[in-house]
């Protein structure tokens, strides 16, 4: 008989991997302020590191999984969508971290949630609940705050920066939504294994041919506290055990609860910029902060309840 994991360790997990998301926020600021980097250099090194690493763990542990999902003709056109929305999501959060800060691109990002609940909506033809359109106003509140720092008539944000923000924003909605039909086939390990090796090999693509757009690819001279900060801290850590640790913590707390614990990122991008970096976070920052993650428990809370009553309605007749 198997055991039943506890839930306190997976609780654990969730919330580990959130923090090492938020954590490996920081690096990119610490790499983008410190070193003559690429954005696209940046991701393609993260997406590449967390493509081999997911790799080797899959073709170990879980082979035939892997195999199945390679093999199926039918996964393809959504298995490619989802790769391109993991590499966007890289990409346009290196951007938004190099023009802000670590902080404030993570709270930016977590306006996806609010793009998820959107997009749902429209897909299933609804009006959004109550508690949804609370969660969008606070969303709007957050990004405001942090954008004019409560002065209403002023930008002080750097335009570029809310725009590869909310840019950040749309991509992460992309790799949400785009394998929610993989997962009813395959589970999500095998299918962010599979994603990250697409996502790996587009942004080696995008980096090598960056010539053509003017942004000539180069490998910056750092020292070797920036490539550790680079490979460790942004690729094995920030994405491969973030990754790994959030996706198991949620198959045993549960998707709701891991919602919930997501909001660690956020906390931990601007605690650790903060700390570490030395950033400078206003009051406004932190308003915003405290109004992005009462968005995503409020939308949580909201998608539990549409949950239940879904579960407690009587099945369609055919």
């Amino acid at each position: 008989m198997t055991e039943k994991p506890n839930f306190w360790v997976g609780f654990a997990c969730a919330l580990a991997g959130a923090l090492l998301w938020g954590f490996s926020g920081a690096c990119i600021q610490f790499l983008a302020e410190n070193y003559l980097i690429q954005s696209s250099f940046i991701s393609f090194v993260r997406a590449a590191t967390a493509a081999v690493l997911f790799l080797g763990f899959m073709l170990a542990a879980r082979r035939e999984s892997l195999l199945s999902l390679a093999h199926s003709k039918r996964a393809w056109s959504s298995l490619l969508l989802f790769g391109v929305g993991l590499y966007l999501s890289q990409i346009t959060y290196a951007i938004s971290v190099a023009l802000t800060n670590a902080g404030t691109a993570t709270v930016l990002q977590a306006t996806c949630t609010v793009f998820v609940m959107l997009f749902t909506c429209l897909k299933l033809r609804r009006w959004p609940r109550p508690l949804d359109l609370l969660g969008l106003v606070c969303a709007m509140g957050a990004a405001t705050l942090i954008a004019t720092q409560g002065d209403w008539g002023v930008m002080v944000l750097p335009v570029a920066g809310l725009a590869w923000g909310i840019a950040n924003a749309l991509s992460e909605t992309l790799y949400i939504m785009a394998p929610q039909r993989l997962y009813l086939h395959w589970d999500r390990f095998t299918v962010i294994s599979c994603g990250m090796v697409i996502s790996g090999v587009l942004a080696a693509l995008v980096w090598a041919c960056g010539g053509l757009w003017g942004d000539v690819p180069r490998v910056p001279a750092m020292d070797g506290f920036g490539w550790a900060a680079l490979v460790l801290g942004v690729g094995v850590m920030g994405t491969f055990a973030a990754f790994g640790l959030f996706l198991y913590g949620v198959s045993v707390v549960g998707s709701v609860h891991g919602s919930l614990l997501g909001v660690a990122e956020p906390v931990g991008a601007m605690v650790i910029a903060a700390v570490w970096l030395h950033t400078a976070f206003s009051t406004a920052d932190w308003t915003g902060l405290v109004l992005m993650a009462a968005m995503i428990v409020l939308v949580s809370i909201s998608g539990a309840r549409g949950e239940k009553a879904s579960d407690k309605a009587p099945d369609k007749v055919q």
